[in-house]
């Protein structure tokens, strides 16, 4: 073996051939040789080595989509409470606040002495919030029906019709009642406190009314039933006057409604710092010219007149001759304006407005006035009258068959002859289309054909054609009354117009208002016309005395006991509103006292009277005489004692 220095390098082996080995041989070594080296144990592969991904990829991508959410929130939030704060917020009012109109007291109505004829008393509007009907709120199916099964009876309704209003979708308020009194109102709380406590002792019970609330408001109320109803009118369920002085002073009367905005949880109110509140205006009070006393007993005497006589109806007019103020303005039928479900239609209204009729002998009146007052005549001028009298087309008569009668001028109004009043109206004129137009400028200026000047609601005008409309009838009817349509109302005003020594003044029927600071404030004054002079208006009033006191005259039933009266009778054939023909009578009376020292005018006038007398002396002075009595004595009108003028009625021819 040779040595190896550790200088030199080994030398390089080169091998030779190869050798077969045979697998079962051992090798042996040779004497002198080096032990042989163990083969090197196989080299065992190094296990792998599993290396950890790298966090921070992960991290970001988590990052990332946290950040993603986050600003979703955020910009959500913006949204919410930047954006679309407003929006939401109206929302979270619309299911948490409520709002409702607080209603003005509305003002009363009085007589001229303060007496209360309407007023406004506290009431409840029922009302319901049908989220709280569900059968999620209440644990009950059928709960709007056993609410209504409750409530319908109190409240005096239709049970399905109630059921309807509680389950009304998308809504947190419905009405059930109107104007409820308060007693309703205590019925349904108890009940509601009843099945309140029941429902914390007993699981199976449920309060189904929860839900039901009430509001508060006012009801207008008549305290005197029917009285003066044709003049008050009456509120509808609106809260607006519907017919009368409510109507036509509706707006002075309603005041201004309020507002208020409060939070409600399960049909109970929740102090707030975000309620709010705008308060209602109370309405103005309104001073009729009425007197109820006097009121009262003129509709007390027509009603039990037109129920004697079998009547269609009548009115009564009151009104003092000085100020043209109307005192009473009765109307028979009526109607209790407390309680329209059981009114009669044909009653409602004010029918001594808004009827329009002929009038008939109670139109004379205008007729003398304007032959005195163009010097045509006197109260002394003869005048024969025939039992007949051909005029245009027509043969006239008066109302009883007669012989020739010589009658002066007095004596024609006294007796109420048509035939001499045509007589005494064709000497207005030198001819007949003449005396046409002084007659109608005359019967303008007493108030007919134009409205009274009350602009009461459904007045009517009356009809009163011009002159040359006038048919050959008209000429000559229209002086005695017939062709020419009035209402009451205008008809008493020509009574008050001579009473008041021939000056027109306007009827009224308000006093004055007094509004929420208690302030009165007078009506303005009422428009004032001469009609005739004080000589002419003086003249007529003693006439008319003769048709009352004198033993000939028509209106004997009217006398009354140490007063002076001035009157006339009416009766005129009626005009049947149903058909448009003439169909009965329409009977009248009119006239003042003292006659001569005038302070109150009466006029009565009743339709198609069907048992007794139909003439106008017969059932309507009796009335007359009854009210003026009242009406005097209320007023202390004491009589002037001085004696009639006993004007003569006739002549010898």
């Amino acid at each position: 073996m040779t040595e190896v220095s550790d200088r030199e390098p080994p030398r390089r082996r080169v091998p030779g051939p190869a050798r077969p080995v045979r697998p079962d041989a051992r090798r042996r070594p040779g004497p002198g040789a080096r032990p042989a080296r163990r083969p090197a144990p196989a080299r065992r592969p190094a296990p792998r080595t599993i290396r950890l991904g790298s966090p921070r990829p992960r991290l970001r991508l988590i990052g990332l989509a946290l950040t993603l959410v986050m600003t979703a929130f955020v910009l959500r939030l913006l949204q919410v409470q930047a954006v679309d704060a407003s929006a939401y917020t109206a929302k979270a009012d619309q299911n948490r606040y409520v709002g409702r109109t607080l209603a003005a007291v509305r003002g009363e109505i009085t007589d001229r002495n303060g007496v209360e004829l309407a007023s406004s008393v506290d009431a409840y509007d029922i009302t319901a919030d049908p989220t709280l009907f569900t059968p999620k709120a209440t644990k009950v199916a059928d709960a709007p029906e056993q609410a209504a099964a409750l409530l319908a009876p109190i409240i005096g309704q239709d049970a399905a019709e109630v059921a309807g209003k509680l389950k009304t979708p998308d809504t947190q308020y419905v009405l059930l009642a109107h104007r409820q009194t308060p007693q309703v109102w205590k019925q349904i709380k108890d009940l509601k406190n009843t099945l309140a406590a029941k429902a914390r002792t007993d699981p199976n019970t449920a309060n189904v009314l929860a839900g039901v609330l009430a509001e508060p408001t006012n009801k207008r109320v008549y305290p005197n039933g029917d009285l003066a109803a044709g003049v008050l009118g009456w509120v509808n369920a609106d809260g607006k006057g519907a017919g009368g002085i409510e109507q036509q002073l509706n707006q002075e009367l309603a005041g201004k409604d309020g507002k208020i905005r409060y939070a409600q949880s399960g049909g109970r109110l929740v102090p707030t710092a975000g309620s709010a509140e705008t308060p209602a205006v109370a309405g103005t009070d309104i001073e009729l010219t009425l007197d109820r006393d006097i009121q009262w007993a003129a509709q007390s005497a027509i009603t039990e007149q037109v129920k004697k006589s079998g009547a269609d109806r009548g009115y009564v007019v009151v009104q003092d001759t000085r100020t043209g103020q109307i005192l009473a303005l009765a109307n028979s039928p009526g109607f209790d304006p407390n309680d329209l479900s059981h009114a009669n239609a044909a009653a409602l209204g004010n029918a001594a407005v808004q009827d329009a009729y002929e009038p008939g002998s109670t139109a004379k009146v205008m007729t003398m006035a304007a032959v005195l007052q163009e010097n045509a005549a006197t109260p002394l001028t003869h005048v024969t009258v025939p039992n007949r009298l051909h005029r245009g087309d027509r043969l006239f008569a008066d109302d009883v068959d007669h012989k020739t009668w010589y009658l002066t001028l007095n004596g024609v109004l006294a007796k109420s002859s048509n035939i001499g009043t045509i007589l005494a109206a064709g000497q207005l004129g030198r001819t007949q289309t003449q005396a046409n137009q002084v007659l109608y400028s005359y019967l303008r200026k007493f108030g007919i054909g134009r409205p009274t000047g009350l602009d009461f609601p459904g007045e009517t005008a009356g009809i009163l054609a011009p002159p040359d409309k006038w048919s050959t009838s008209q000429q000559y009817t229209i002086p005695f009354g017939q062709g020419v349509s009035i209402n009451a109302v205008q008809a008493a005003s020509v009574y008050s117009t001579i009473a008041n020594g021939g000056v027109r003044v306007e009827p009224t029927l308000v006093r004055g208002t007094k509004g929420p600071d208690g302030r009165f404030t007078p009506a303005p004054q009422p428009e004032k016309t001469r009609v005739v002079s004080d000589k002419t208006a003086k003249t007529l009033a003693q006439m008319l005395e003769a048709v009352v006191d004198d033993g000939q005259g028509t209106g004997n039933k009217a006398r009354i006991p140490g007063y002076r009266v001035a009157g006339k009778t009416g009766t005129a054939n009626r005009v049947d509103p149903a058909t448009g023909r003439y169909r009965g009578y329409t009977s009248s009376f009119a006239g003042f006292a003292p006659a001569d020292n005038p302070r109150v005018t009466v006029y009565c006038a009743i339709q198609n009277a069907t048992k007794g007398s139909y003439y106008g002396g017969d059932i309507c002075g009796p009335v007359f005489k009854q009210v003026m009595e009242f009406a005097l004595k209320t007023l202390q009108v004491a009589p002037t004692g001085a004696a009639p003028a006993n004007l003569p009625v006739t002549f010898t021819p």
